[in-house]
Order: C-alpha cells, then sequence, then structure tokens
C-alpha cells in the first residue's frame, strides 16, 4: 500500500485474512479442491509457462493502454487500492484503462496478475459501479483463477492432441464444456468478492444492467429485470432446455440477466451477512488437505440445490451427475488422498 493515498471508506467493512474459500461458489470451490491438494501443482505451472506469456502481454499493456496511478485514472487508483485493501491482499495488483467499446474487464498472468480495465466500462459506470468490477477482478487474483484456467487451458490442448481417438468427438466436448462450466462459476464466485469490495447491491446491480445491454440504469424496471431470469430458469419445455445447453455450453461467463439475479440472491442471504459481521474463514487457517472433502460436498449440494429450484427437466440429469461426480471423487480420494487407504472420519458421504 502507498503511504500518500487515503484508501479507507468511513463505514466500509475490511476483511484481513480473508480467504477465497468466503466467497467463492460451492461448484467453483469442489473444481478447485483437488487441484489445491496437489503439493506444488501451481507453481510448476507458473514456472513452466507464467514467465513467457505474461511477460509479453505485460509489456503489450504498457505499450498500447494507460496504467492507473495517482497521476493517470487517480479516481480509479483509489478504487485500485481500496478493493486490495478490503481484501487484504499482499500485493496491489497494476490496474491498465484499454480502448474498447465492449463493456468488460479481465484479469491478465499468474505470477504478478493484472488488471485491464476497458474504456466502455470506465466511461459507462459510475464510480461505485467501478468499484464493483475492480473487486470482482481482485477475486479473481485472490483465489488464484488465473492459474488454474491456465491448467485448464493446457488440458484441453492435451485432448485436442488425442484428436483421433474414437471417441475424441464427444470426448473433447464433454470436457471442454465441464471446463467451461467450472469458469463460469469461477464468475459467480468473484461476483461475490466484487460484492464485498462494493458493499453495495445496487450499484453491483447496475454494473450488471450495463453489461446485459442498459443503457441508463435508471430507466430499466429492476423487478421487471429480475423476472426475466426467473422465467428463464422456469421453463418446461425440453426443447428450450436443449437449446439453453446449446447456447451456454461454449460461452466463457454466465448469462447477464442470469447472473445479477444469482448476485442479488446471494447480498440477501445470512451468508453475506455474516461475512460483513467479521465471521469468515482466514488464510493463515487454510489447509486444503483437510478441507476438500466439504467442498465436494457443497458442490454437490449445489447441484442438488439447483434442481430442487428449477422446472428445466434437463437440470436434473446435469444436477444428477454434478452430484455424482463430486460424491465419486470423494469417495476416491477418501481412499487414496491420506496415502494410508482409510477414511479420513466420515469422507465417504461426500455428495450426499
Amino acid at each position: 500500500m502507498t503511504d500518500d493515498i487515503e484508501v479507507s471508506r468511513h463505514n466500509a467493512v475490511r476483511f484481513p485474512g480473508i480467504s477465497p474459500r468466503a466467497y467463492e461458489h460451492p461448484v467453483d470451490r469442489g473444481a478447485l479442491a483437488t487441484l489445491r491438494a496437489v503439493p506444488g501443482f501451481a507453481q510448476v505451472v507458473k514456472a513452466v509457462s507464467g514467465f513467457y506469456a505474461e511477460r509479453g502481454e505485460r509489456l503489450m499493456a504498457l505499450a498500447s493502454a494507460i496504467r492507473v496511478g495517482p497521476t493517470q485514472y487517480p479516481e480509479l487508483d483509489r478504487l485500485r487500492h481500496e478493493c486490495a485493501e478490503t481484501l487484504d491482499l499482499d500485493r496491489v495488483p497494476n490496474l491498465f484503462v484499454a480502448r474498447s467499446p465492449e463493456v468488460n474487464a479481465q484479469t491478465i498472468g499468474m505470477d504478478e496478475p493484472f488488471i485491464v480495465l476497458n474504456t466502455a466500462a470506465v466511461e459507462a459506470m459510475d464510480l461505485a459501479s467501478l468499484r464493483f468490477v475492480i473487486g470482482h477482478e481482485m477475486g479473481h487474483v485472490l483465489s488464484g483463477h488465473a492459474v488454474y484456467r491456465t491448467i485448464m487451458i493446457r488440458l484441453i490442448g492435451l485432448q485436442m492432441s488425442m484428436s483421433w481417438t474414437p471417441v475424441s468427438a464427444i470426448g473433447i466436448r464433454v470436457v471442454i464444456a465441464a471446463l467451461r462450466e467450472w469458469y463460469r462459476k469461477a464468475e459467480l464466485s468473484c461476483d461475490r468478492a466484487g460484492l464485498l469490495c462494493s458493499q453495495d447491491p445496487t450499484a453491483a446491480l447496475r454494473s450488471q444492467i450495463l453489461v446485459a445491454g442498459g443503457i441508463d440504469p435508471s430507466k430499466i424496471d429492476i423487478p421487471a429485470f429480475l423476472q426475466q431470469a426467473s422465467e428463464y430458469e422456469s421453463v418446461d419445455d425440453i426443447r428450450d432446455s436443449y437449446l439453453k445447453l446449446r447456447y451456454v455450453e461454449t460461452m466463457s461467463h454466465p448469462l447477464a440477466v442470469v447472473r445479477a439475479a444469482q448476485l442479488q440472491k446471494w447480498a440477501a442471504s445470512e451468508e453475506y451477512r455474516g461475512i460483513l459481521a467479521g465471521e469468515y474463514p482466514r488464510r493463515d487457517e487454510d489447509a486444503p488437505s483437510s478441507t476438500w472433502t466439504d467442498d465436494l460436498k457443497s458442490a454437490a449440494k449445489s447441484y442438488k440445490d439447483s434442481w430442487n429450484s428449477s422446472t428445466d427437466p434437463l437440470t436434473k440429469v446435469f444436477s444428477d451427475v454434478g452430484e455424482a461426480v463430486s460424491g465419486a471423487a470423494g469417495k476416491v480420494w477418501s481412499k487414496f488422498g491420506t496415502g494410508n487407504g482409510s477414511d479420513d472420519g466420515g469422507s465417504s458421504e461426500a455428495g450426499k
């Protein structure tokens, strides 16, 4: 943190030592649990691929975008420090503003992640909404999503290199669809991180309305907007279910309206209120090798809950698959994860 910038907000809650587990979506946590339990796996990926790709991306940002600082976009620099302070990041990521007509932002890099914010977002959003967006990207940094996404991309490349096998046509598609499903859930996780930084559900909703196609959020009827998500989730025609699957399968981000509704639901939850009250896991207490079974159970429960709350005829199929995969992973790792072939006190119940 720099000494010449006032980063604290009056009445804003900070989260010293907060673990990303506090805000991560259950399915996101379940997908990452096994990777986080492998000692040194992320570090190896960083050493092999982080230096070359990240260095080039950083040089391109330096040469083609505006680096935010005390004399360049100082109001964004204040938000950058605020969000890093709120989530208690060890290092404040660099922030660049790049010319683009798309209302978007992204986090790049693994060894020294940095954030790129598009000019369309800066021009369209007020500072409270931009705080949410920057906080979302800080969530990606804290969760290490860039590392894990790179791992997934490498796995996709491996599958593509085996495209000559008889099952490749279906197998590759399933693998890619599954990885994109994880990343969509990672986006939901970081929406929650953005809300923790913003602590203003209305500002978060304004930013998501703009992403969905709103020109002036004040002219959007909020109940009608959120009702769209309810209608989307409640289809009962198998043809609509197929169309939803077909279009969502290739997307890297959640559907904008559904995503907004998901965050507003979390904003009204006891979980969110508990975090604001200081009830959240700390990074220094994290022990992935002993908590991954809980992550798998949470992932399975999330799939099950999505079926219970939806009338979509295909939702049950994929919820059952997700729950079964989470449960199976729990049982396998409970047998072999400890290295002695014994259960760890109930982990065989994972997924129930």
